[in-house]
């Protein structure tokens, strides 16, 4: 039972504590972006040397490891994301006229390096990890992927909360690729595939051996699934979901003073953090459920 508490404990603070550093970071003056960048590429070649090096260490130190590895792997790309260094061709407001597959279009254009990107290092931790027993990793970079991606369509489609205020303000041009409306179709086929997917993983969890290298590991992907089910939620529901990293926003209070966005309305930073960076959006604007049309910003910065 105590290796069940340590694994979630352990799993909560690392997804707690990495999004809020990556948003300080974030909110720093554009002139440390390089030595950040700098420092994640380091973490991010020392995680896929990592996954490598325990792709067969079915220890429970070798899963508390992979896991790790996983989420610093996770981070880089959120970093080049909010920093802006690996975006997309796209950089502007959607026009007022886009509607359809064309706003859809112009919306992947906003990521599709950043998704490329991703996919690239998908592919790179496969090989790494192939035929090896630690599924840890994989499981941990494909989840938060995964539900990335879930968290980026139902924004498009069009949610309560779009999280404005944990966005960079080069990147408030994706405001205008947002809906905001109470909830979309896709919301509640997102949120109950993710929970039982959950579920199943702590039921694999909690049949396997005690103290055993299954325990851990189907109990770190079943916390991070239920923590993204989480995130889903707090795009719905009026929660604000941007006190949990309120020390990482301090950042950028102290160098970006609030600015007048075009329309008038409070300039700040918008958009969900990584899964949020894992993704976690907060309450904002009460509109209509039509896009929203945000100041179009410079490069962008993630996740």
């Amino acid at each position: 039972m105590a290796l069940y508490a340590l694994t979630i404990i352990y799993a909560l603070f690392v997804w707690w504590f990495s999004t809020g550093a990556i948003l300080y970071l974030d909110g720093l003056p554009r002139s440390t972006f390089r030595w950040s960048m700098l420092g994640a590429t380091a973490l991010l070649a020392a995680a896929l040397y990592g996954l490598a090096a325990t792709a067969n260490d079915t220890t429970v130190g070798g899963a508390f490891l992979a896991f790790s590895f996983g989420i610093l792997a996770w981070g880089w790309h959120e970093i080049s994301f909010l920093m802006g260094y690996v975006t997309g061709p796209r950089k502007s407001i959607c026009p007022p006229e886009a509607t359809g597959a064309k706003r859809f279009f112009f919306a992947v254009q906003t990521i599709l390096y950043h998704e490329l990107a991703i996919l690239a290092s998908a592919a790179a931790i496969l090989a790494l990890t192939w035929q090896g027993e630690n599924f840890v990793g994989v499981g941990t970079f494909f989840t938060l992927w995964g539900m990335r991606l879930s968290a980026k369509l139902n924004l498009f489609l069009g949610v309560r909360n779009l999280g404005e205020k944990l966005l960079p303000e080069s990147l408030l041009y994706l405001k205008s690729f947002m809906l905001k409306k109470p909830m979309n179709p896709l919301f509640p086929f997102s949120v109950t595939i993710a929970t039982g997917i959950a579920v199943l993983l702590a039921a694999s969890a909690i049949s396997a051996p005690a103290g055993s290298f299954a325990a851990s590991a189907f109990t770190f992907l079943a916390t991070l699934m239920a923590l993204a089910v989480l995130e889903h939620w707090f795009m719905v529901l009026p929660l604000p979901a941007e006190a949990l990293w309120k020390w990482g926003m301090r950042s950028h209070e102290a160098h970006r003073p609030d600015k007048k966005q075009a329309g008038g309305q409070a300039g700040g930073r918008p958009g969900p953090p990584a899964f949020s960076h894992l993704g976690a959006a907060s309450a904002s604007t009460s509109l209509p459920a039509r896009p929203v049309f945000g100041t179009a910003g410079a490069p962008p910065p993630g996740e």
